[in-house]
C-alpha cells in the first residue's frame, strides 16, 4: 500500500515553551477513494526538533501494516538525518556525534526508527511556509496544538 504523510512541528519560545506537531495520513483504496486522518497533540515544553520527530512518528505509528511511504516535512534536520546517512553514523558511534557529544532527542530518534521499520520510506523535504497545501494544514494543526489547553508533559526531553 502507498501512504503519503505530511508533517509539521511548531514550538513558541524554543525551546522552552510549549510545542505541538501536526500529521496528515493520506491514502488512495482500491476504488481510488482518497482517505485521509488528521493528527495532533501539544506539549507544555519542547522544541521545534521534538515535535519535527513527534509528528513523523506519529504518522508512522498510525499505519498498520507495511506500506511505501512518501513522508513529506520542512525540517532538514529530520530528512537529512535520512537522506544524508546521518543515523547510520549515529548509530555505528552509539548516538554520538563525533567521538564525545550525544545526539540530541535520542528517544524519539530510536522511537522513529521502531515506527518506520516495517515501511520503505521516502523522505521529502518541503520548503515551510510557502503555499504548500499540506504543510500549511499541518502548521496549522501544529501550531492549534501547541496553544491548546491540554498539553502533555514531554518527559525525556533532553534540550
Amino acid at each position: 500500500m502507498k501512504v503519503t504523510i505530511y508533517t509539521d512541528g511548531s514550538a513558541r519560545g524554543n525551546p522552552d515553551g510549549p510545542g505541538g506537531y501536526g500529521t496528515v495520513v493520506q491514502y488512495i483504496d482500491g476504488q481510488g477513494g482518497l482517505h485521509e486522518r488528521e493528527y495532533s497533540g501539544g506539549y507544555k515544553k519542547t522544541t521545534n526538533n521534538r515535535m519535527e520527530l513527534m509528528a513523523a512518528i506519529i504518522g508512522l505509528e498510525a499505519l498498520n501494516r507495511p506500506c511505501q511511504v512518501d513522508l513529506f516535512s520542512d525540517s532538514k534536520y529530520l530528512t537529512e538525518a535520512f537522506n544524508q546517512h546521518w543515523i547510520e553514523g549515529w548509530l555505528a558511534k552509539n548516538w554520538r556525534i563525533g567521538t564525545t557529544k550525544p545526539v540530541k532527542n535520542i528517544d524519539l530518534w530510536q522511537r522513529l526508527l521502531k515506527a518506520g521499520q516495517a515501511h520503505k520510506i521516502n523522505f521529502i523535504w518541503v520548503k515551510g511556509h510557502n503555499g504548500h497545501p499540506e504543510n500549511e494544514r499541518c502548521d496549522r494543526l501544529a501550531t492549534a496544538a501547541a496553544d491548546g489547553e491540554e498539553l502533555m508533559e514531554d518527559e525525556v526531553a533532553d534540550y
